[in-house]
């Protein structure tokens, strides 16, 4: 499964600019839908398009792999 690390990249942004970012923010700054990104935060395995993640990792200047994870997932016994 793929996992994304937005909420950690928001910190970092939040730290650099001193101030608290919300996901409307990422979502206007990025035009990736408010709820689209809610999805990506809190949805386990959700799956997204790369121009999302090409537009996340332009507004957050990171690579792909500061961005997403890949998590194995448990074997179903």
């Amino acid at each position: 499964m793929i996992r994304f690390k937005i909420k950690e990249m928001m910190a970092k942004k939040e730290y650099e600019l001193g101030r608290r970012l919300t996901i409307g923010e990422v979502a206007e700054a990025t035009d990736i839908h408010r709820m689209t990104l809610s999805k990506m935060i809190n949805r386990r395995g959700y799956s997204t398009t790369t121009d999302h993640l090409d537009r996340l990792c332009a507004y957050f200047s990171c690579s792909l792999d500061e961005l997403a994870e890949y998590v194995p997932e448990l074997p179903v016994e």
